[in-house]
């Protein structure tokens, strides 16, 4: 099961949003952020909103984990995915972190 990938990237979109995408791969496998932290580690902790934005312009999701950016109160925020795969996704990765177990092969 792939936990991280190493292709190289073409971001197209502006300086701010590469930015924003860019800390999305800081975030691990398992883990949790939200926007304010991600508004403060790129220099602009009044911009939450923007950041917000950003990850919803976000047009490669599944390399860029947007969903591992949650509300700053631990709810979901929105998911252009839906909500459902956000929640999907998040608990998918807390039980593998949890357990050590793959429960996806690999071909």
């Amino acid at each position: 099961m792939r936990k991280e990938f190493d292709i190289p990237l073409y971001l197209v979109g502006t300086e701010f949003q590469r930015k924003v995408w860019l800390y999305l791969l800081r975030i691990p496998y398992g883990c949790t952020t939200n926007c304010g932290k991600q508004a403060e580690f790129i220099g602009r902790p009044s911009s939450v909103r923007a950041v917000a934005n950003a990850n919803g312009q976000n047009k490669i999701s599944i390399i860029l984990h947007c969903h591992r950016v949650i509300g700053a109160d631990g709810s979901p925020p929105g998911y252009g995915g839906g909500l459902w795969r956000n929640k999907t996704l998040l608990a998918f990765e807390r039980a593998n972190i949890q357990t050590g177990s793959d429960p996806i092969i690999d071909p």
